[in-house]
């Protein structure tokens, strides 16, 4: 584990040198990632202003759930998605090789190979609208709803990274994945709803076969209403199926690479 570490702390050394070399780009970039977080919050107020509840949520513990929701996906922005992103270029192009070549493992090495800093920054941002709305809500979480979570984000996290590599592996079978790529980015969308807007199919694909409801909605629930042990086992279940399968899929993949010498 120390050695995967060195390995992260030189790739994260390396993005924060290229960034500060490129200022103009990380500032760009934070800007317009704030504007689109921006929009959502906006719109969560609009709404708002001719209802008093969406699916039994009031505005403050929506606000909570798209804080939590825009929490996760900053992080996965901020640690892995250009890693990924340039992940399913390279199989395309060949450049894949380099990453055959690197001392430790190959899914590892390929996915935590740059960081955005612009990302992480504005990770910021939606923890203040997570404690923002906790605090219009009355809500005092002790230090042990905390660290549930923060474990639960970090399992949401998992789980949105390994949608994403599943994504980013047909690229071995594809010859172009770009558009189920921009899919994943649909399917997000739907991890700001509340579990009670889902009804009938939409519950059974959104909730269960695509746990994108869950990876919020489980985190937000544990500062809303405590500890909730079929939320913890439900999340920690699809964390464990969708990284377990996005591992095989990709070494699967994996063994199909050609290389650009072929």
């Amino acid at each position: 584990m120390m050695h995967y570490l060195k390995i992260w702390l030189a790739s994260a050394r390396y993005s924060v040198v290229r960034t500060l070399m490129f200022r103009f780009d990380f500032f760009l970039w934070a800007m317009v990632e704030l504007f689109w977080m921006s929009v959502n919050l906006l719109m969560i107020s609009v709404i708002y202003q001719h209802t008093d509840s969406v699916a039994g949520w009031s505005k403050y513990e929506m606000l909570l759930l798209v804080g939590t929701s825009l929490l996760v996906q900053r992080f996965l922005m901020g640690f892995f998605w250009s890693s990924l992103f340039e992940m399913g270029r390279n199989i395309r192009s060949g450049h894949f090789d380099f990453f055959l070549a690197q001392p430790g493992n190959i899914l590892f090495m390929a996915s935590t190979r740059k960081l955005d800093p612009d990302g992480l920054m504005n990770s910021f941002v939606a923890m203040g609208v997570v404690a923002y709305s906790a605090h219009r809500l009355g809500l005092h979480p002790g230090a042990l709803d905390l660290v549930l979570y923060a474990c639960m984000i970090f399992c949401g996290l998992i789980i949105h990274y390994s949608m994403l590599v599943l994504t980013i592996s047909l690229a071995f079978w594809l010859t172009s994945a770009q558009g189920i790529e921009g899919s994943y980015f649909t399917l997000s969308e739907f991890s700001r709803l509340p579990r009670e807007a889902f009804k009938g199919l939409a519950s059974v694909l959104f909730v269960w076969l695509l746990p994108v409801v869950v990876v919020s909605n489980a985190p937000a629930r544990v500062l809303l209403h405590g500890f909730q042990p079929a939320w913890v086992l439900a999340l920690l279940a699809a964390t464990v199926v969708w990284f377990t399968t996005a591992v095989f899929v990709f070494n699967r993949g994996a063994r199909r690479y050609a290389s650009a010498s072929s």
